[in-house]
């Protein structure tokens, strides 16, 4: 089970009670930080986020409305005395920013920060639950998008139908990855007669700042959940396109062409009080859409 948290969900400058940009994708296990927009540690502690059970942060782009919030989060967790490894993964600029940050301050933090630089389109995170695949945006400087993928669960045991055919606890491993049965006399049970197929693995993208395009389809095809910026009304087209940034009919369009199953718009501009349009318009274009709402967590 996979859930999505929205700290923040306004563009450049914090307005109308909306703050930068910031998401929080929740597992069992644990916390990933997507974004880290200025306030994003009040909105953490408003939203009872657990900095501990955030080991992987991902910054997509270095506009500061993405990453003004990082160095306080980072210095937070080492003045509450945090032990375990911290994963930063970001544009290769980031290192030398933070490094500095750290350096003129005399800080040294309690736990071990990795750097990871994002260099190009591929797998970044691959651990026992969950792959995250980072892919290239189309924004005004280098800016990348992020594919959660939880792997797929194991088969499970039907505890009826192995003591029927009489399969030995030591052999449960290589049933629940899909494997047949081969009794002592050569007879072969099939999977499908002793296990029952686990949960369906869910999938988030988050499309970070982008302009309308197309190549992202193939990135995004079917996941369980689509994150799209959707800085402007469909009216502004034009301000959109000079400023590398999307509409709500365009976020909407992606989602409509990729095959998702829900679509979640956000990064509203600061000219915008009222977010409602958003809402009308995109749905016009894709039926099953949200607004990214500060606060609301999002099952996928």
């Amino acid at each position: 089970m996979l859930a999505l948290t929205i700290l923040g969900n306004n563009s450049a400058i914090p307005a109308w009670d909306r703050n930068p940009t910031a998401h929080i994708l929740q597992s069992f296990e644990e916390c990933y930080l997507i974004d880290c927009g200025e306030g994003t540690q009040i909105q953490m502690s408003k939203y009872k986020i657990r900095r501990s059970k955030i080991n992987h942060i991902f910054i997509s782009h270095l506009h500061g409305d993405h990453y003004f919030g990082l160095i306080g989060l980072l210095t937070s967790m080492s003045l509450l005395s945090r032990m375990q490894d911290l994963h930063l993964h970001a544009p290769a600029a980031l290192e030398q920013i933070i490094n500095l940050q750290l350096n003129v301050a005399d800080v040294k933090l309690s736990y071990q920060l990795y750097f990871h630089p994002i260099t190009e389109n591929g797998i970044i995170v691959n651990d026992n639950k969950i792959t995250v695949e980072s892919f290239k945006v189309k924004h005004r400087i280098e800016c990348w998008g992020f594919l959660f993928r939880e792997k797929k669960n194991p088969r499970k045991i039907n505890s009826v139908r192995v003591k029927l055919y009489e399969i030995p606890t030591s052999y449960y491993e290589q049933l629940q990855k899909g494997e047949d049965y081969v009794t002592k006399k050569g007879t072969i049970i099939p999977n499908k007669e002793v296990t029952i197929e686990g949960v369906k693995p869910k999938s988030y993208a988050y499309c970070a700042d982008t302009i309308y395009d197309e190549s992202l389809v193939e990135k995004i095809k079917s996941v369980d959940l689509l994150y799209h910026e959707a800085t402007y009304l469909a009216a502004l087209h034009q301000r959109a396109a000079e400023r590398f940034h999307s509409t709500t009919v365009q976020a909407a369009a992606i989602a409509k062409k990729g095959n998702v199953k829900k679509l979640l718009i956000g990064h509203f501009s600061s000219k915008y009080e009222i977010l409602d349009e958003f809402l009308t318009e995109a749905s016009k274009v894709f039926e099953n859409t949200e607004l990214a709402l500060q606060g609301v967590s999002y099952r996928i």
